[in-house]
C-alpha cells in the first residue's frame, strides 16, 4: 500500500510541483481517507522520503561487510554505492526525485533530517574500525569522516543534477571522494 500510496504522489508532485500538492489531494488519487493516509505516512515529506531509513541501513550493512583491514574512507565509498543503485534502472525518475529534494524547501530539511540518522548508523562502525569509542567527544575522527563522506555525495548529486545525469552518479562520487585522497 504504501508503495501504490508513493507512486500516486510522485505522479501529482511531478504534475503539480511538491508545495501545490496537498494531503487530501494525495489521499483521493490514492483512493484513501486523510486518516488512512497518516496511518501510513507521518507527513507529506514521508510519502517522498520513506525509503532513506532502509537505505541508510543498507549503506550502514554495506560498511559492516567490507574487510576489516580496508581504509574507512574506502569502505564508505563502497557503502555508498547503495546510493547509485537507489532508483538505477529509472535514471529519470530519479533525477525528478534529485531537482524535488532541492526544489522544495521543507523536503530538504526532513531530507537532511533523516540522512542525520545515517551518521549515528555508520559512526560507531567507522570509530570500532579506527579503535575508538564512539562515545568518545574529543576524538572527532569517524564523525568527521562520515560527515565528509556525506558532503562528497551531496556534491556528486548537485553535479549529477546540474549535468542531466549525463555523468553516472557512481563516476562522481567517486571524483568527490577522491578529490580528498588526492
Amino acid at each position: 500500500m504504501r508503495a501504490e500510496v508513493s507512486a500516486v504522489a510522485f505522479r501529482l508532485f511531478a504534475e503539480q510541483g511538491f508545495d501545490k500538492t496537498t494531503v487530501d489531494q494525495i489521499a483521493s488519487a490514492a483512493g484513501l481517507s486523510r486518516a488512512t493516509l497518516f496511518r501510513y505516512f507521518g507527513t507529506k515529506e514521508d510519502v517522498v522520503l520513506g525509503d532513506l531509513e532502509d537505505l541508510g541501513r543498507d549503506i550502514a550493512r554495506r560498511f559492516a561487510e567490507r574487510p576489516t583491514d580496508e581504509r574507512p574512507w574506502e569502505s564508505l565509498r563502497h557503502a555508498f554505492g547503495a546510493l547509485t543503485e537507489f532508483n538505477a534502472d529509472e535514471p529519470e525518475k530519479a533525477l525528478a526525485y534529485v531537482r524535488m529534494l532541492c526544489e522544495a524547501p521543507s523536503l530538504k530539511a526532513r531530507h537532511w533530517e533523516r540522512r542525520q540518522t545515517w551518521q549515528g548508523l555508520l559512526v560507531p562502525e567507522v570509530s570500532r574500525r579506527l579503535g575508538t569509542d564512539p562515545a568518545a567527544a574529543e576524538d572527532p575522527r569517524a564523525r568527521a569522516l562520515v560527515a565528509s563522506a556525506l558532503a562528497c555525495t551531496d556534491a556528486a548529486t548537485d553535479a549529477w543534477t546540474a549535468c542531466d545525469g549525463t555523468i553516472p552518479l557512481a563516476v562522481l562520487i567517486d571524483r568527490a571522494m577522491g578529490a580528498l585522497t588526492a
